[in-house]
């Protein structure tokens, strides 16, 4: 559990779509060892922590990125 939360810190989403980053993970791998499924946890952890520190965009960042208007949509108006 204490990985999923670190999973879920990292990536910015709820413990349990980091729960079932790890079960999704764990089947592809056919895992169904729970000491497995902490290696599997840990890697993706790991992978996440990685793509963050090397010049990857986070999750904040790519979310940033796709709620900030573009110039040509500044002025759009949705309602009268």
């Amino acid at each position: 559990m204490k990985r999923c939360a670190e999973l879920a810190s990292c990536l910015s989403i709820s413990i349990a779509s980091a729960r079932r980053q790890i079960e999704f993970a764990a089947v592809r791998d056919g895992v169904k060892d729970l000491n497995k499924k902490k290696d599997i946890a840990e890697r993706l952890l790991n992978e996440a922590r990685a793509s963050q520190s090397s010049g990857g965009k986070g999750a904040c960042a790519q979310l940033d990125q796709l709620l900030t208007a573009l110039a040509e949509d500044e002025n759009f108006m949705v309602e009268d």
